[in-house]
């Protein structure tokens, strides 16, 4: 995200960059062509203080709020231009934490805040391809717009769901079901081969069939499961997923089981691509 924001902005502009580990940004640093203007921040709240837009991709509701507080503790002066902080937040979280960092942004005056969720994964990230489910206040007029501006650098597709949270919800929504698909092809194509189908014929019929989904299409098994979409993040995603439907009264018959199905693909296979369900399955007695 951060090489398609380089590559993509004015050259006089200078990308700030700020991470946990410092050996990331060192290197995306010494990747980039010198005549590529990027400082790497000691703190997000440096960050925040020399930049007009704020990009923040965080792992859990914690982190947010930790890194939000680091960001908010003492104020932000105004920018030289008179122009409000944008901040984008593009972490996978629970709406309702998203509203609580949104609302401290507002109250002390510090920007405007939206949340953009993605899909895409990381080879959408890599390729500027990525989704991005946008929730913007209404209120702000061309609050959207310029959120979406600048996260057409980093992708391919925004789309405005509704207002400030309504992105999160969209992206949990889309991932329970992904989550769901997973499993299901995942069982499908253990069954076909059980009853002695080709696997090739069999996903190349699916593909070309009502049972087609991305999770039939792709076939990170070529990889040894490595990299993608790890099976920890499809379990927190569902947890979220789980956690917001509770608050809003709508059941998910389905959730429990698929929890239960990935927290023993972890233990079998940690680290790995959540597709790795269906090893997992292939590999259950019979």
């Amino acid at each position: 995200m951060a090489r398609n924001l380089r590559s993509k902005i004015p050259q006089s502009d200078t990308l700030i960059i700020c991470d946990a580990n410092p050996k990331a940004t060192q290197q995306f640093v010494q990747e980039q062509p010198s005549s590529l203007k990027v400082e790497v921040a000691t703190s997000p709240q440096q960050v925040a203080l020399e930049s007009e837009t704020i990009i923040t991709s965080l792992p859990e509701p914690r982190h947010v709020k930790d890194v939000f507080h680091i960001i908010l503790k003492g104020g932000l002066p105004k920018l030289p231009s008179d122009k409000d902080r944008l901040f984008i937040d593009c972490s996978t979280i629970d709406p309702t934490s998203s509203r609580e960092v949104a609302n401290a942004v507002h109250c002390t005056g510090a920007g405007k805040f939206v949340d953009a969720p993605m899909s895409g994964g990381v080879v959408g990230a890599k390729a500027g391809t990525l989704t991005f489910m946008l929730g913007a206040s209404s209120k702000v007029p061309g609050l959207a717009q310029r959120a979406e501006e600048v996260l057409l650098l980093m992708g391919k597709k925004v789309w405005h769901l509704g207002e400030q949270g309504a992105g999160l919800s969209g992206k949990l929504a889309n991932n329970y079901l992904l989550a769901i698909q997973n499993i299901a092809t995942a069982e499908a194509m253990n069954l076909g081969i059980r009853w002695g189908l080709d696997a090739k014929t069999l996903g190349q019929m699916i593909n070309s069939s009502t049972g087609k989904s991305w999770s039939s299409e792709t076939a990170p098994a070529s990889r040894e499961y490595a990299g993608g979409f790890g099976v920890s993040l499809m379990k927190k995603d569902l947890r979220l997923a789980v956690e917001a439907a509770k608050e809003a009264g709508t059941p998910l018959k389905l959730a429990e089981k698929a929890q239960q199905v990935y927290n023993e693909t972890e233990e079998g296979y940690p680290g790995k691509d959540f597709s790795v369900v269906y090893k997992y399955l292939k590999d259950m007695p019979r």
